[in-house]
């Protein structure tokens, strides 16, 4: 690995002993009151000008000013809150929290953004304004949107904003950065089916909604594979199918979900398009109603602004050397909320390696604390390129 500076290896220790109280604690979307208590004392700790909290119910942001005061901006920031997963990790550190794990690493996120607010109060090696985000509800709830709504960046004026997520599989002190999306859009949809149901030895006398689903799963997989340009990335997938309630019984009701992904709005709406007239025709061929919803905000695809990329390829250069910074990661399907953001304004999200992990989202996930240092040396070394002292 390559060596990062001494006052940042120092705080290895402390680095653990956070993320791993974090981890043992996880929070739901919304419900990160402990997170965001522990991120709000200690910034006030360390003498930031401002801490505001409360923002899209859990949300904080801590202002801190350079040497000479207020001044340019820019935005950090980490996402806070946990999934609905069972630990099955063994860990000391282990969820106590029954049903809820952190199974994608935000604790490390808010560990590594923790730590650079710490490194960066005391140092103040910087002009201008930096704005840490501690963000809730990632995982589906949009928190980042929420936050935009309520005025976060009208109140914290950043000229540009940045995030980071760890990536298992990738080698731990190396980073993956590039221009153009990087995670696509993301969409939840339900779809009910009502029919009539009956005894099973009577099918005659019913509207079968679980036969009527069938078909619609079918029917769903010929979208990508036959309305979408091949050359573009995209995916309808189905993930849950319920119906019915003992062996001999028609049910009156089935219900369908999953998600769908890509990375140009256009290919969205073809998605969306497509999945309205396959209800509509299997509806009107099966005898049968079926309605159509969207079950949560979607996400849109997040896309580095270009000079931010750029920029921040620069930063990692000198952070790990460029051998260690990959600038044609793959792109992947995964959504973020970040998008909101950087929609807002330019902005670049990069990946941190966290090693031979498990994958994100398993129970058996736990984010490796080998890595915070790194995060810490880039947010570090990216507040004082980005704004740099005079």
């Amino acid at each position: 690995m390559h060596p990062i500076p001494n006052s940042i290896a120092a705080m290895v220790p402390e680095l653990a002993e956070w993320r791993q109280d974090l981890h043992k604690h996880p929070e739901l979307g919304f419900k990160e009151t402990r997170t965001a208590g522990i991120v709000a004392d200690k910034l006030r700790a360390w003498g930031f000008d401002a801490v505001e909290t409360g923002i899209a119910t859990t949300g904080v942001v801590g202002v801190l000013h350079g040497r000479s005061g207020p001044g340019e901006a820019i935005l950090l920031r980490a996402d806070m809150d946990a999934l609905p997963i069972v630990e099955e990790t063994g860990a000391p550190h282990a969820s106590v929290n029954a049903g809820t794990m952190h199974a994608c690493g935000h604790d490390g996120h808010t560990t590594m953004l923790l730590g650079a607010a710490k490194h960066l109060a005391e140092t103040r090696n910087f002009e201008g304004t930096v704005y840490f985000c501690f963000q809730p509800a990632e995982e589906g709830g949009a928190g980042a949107q929420i936050m935009l709504k309520e005025g976060m960046l009208d109140r914290y004026p950043a000229r540009a904003v940045y995030g980071m997520h760890n990536w298992p599989g990738v080698p731990a002190g190396t980073f993956a950065v590039r221009p153009g999306p990087v995670m696509a859009a993301s969409d939840e949809f339900l779809i009910t089916i009502r029919g009539q149901g009956g005894h099973a030895a009577q099918p005659q006398t019913t509207s079968d909604p679980l036969i009527a689903g069938a078909h619609l799963v079918t029917a769903l997989q010929t979208i990508v594979s036959r309305k979408v340009d091949p050359l573009k990335s995209a995916v309808v997938s189905v993930t849950e199918f319920h119906a019915g309630s003992a062996c001999n019984i028609i049910a009156d009701e089935a219900r369908i979900s999953g998600t769908t992904r890509s990375f140009e709005p256009e290919v969205q709406d073809i998605i969306n398009t497509e999945m309205q007239r396959i209800c509509e025709n299997i509806a009107a061929g099966m005898g049968v109603e079926v309605s159509l919803s969207h079950e949560s905000q979607p996400y849109p695809a997040t896309i580095n602004d270009a000079a931010e990329a750029e920029f921040a390829g620069l930063v990692l250069d000198v952070v790990v050397g460029p051998q260690n910074v990959d600038r044609d990661h793959p792109l992947t399907m995964g959504g973020e909320d970040f998008a909101f953001m950087s929609n807002a304004r330019p902005g670049c999200f990069v990946f941190i390696g966290n090693g031979g992990s498990s994958d994100l989202h398993t129970a058996t996930y736990d984010f490796n604390d080998e890595v915070a240092p790194y995060g810490v040396a880039y947010w570090t070394k990216l507040v004082e390129m980005a704004l740099p002292a005079k």
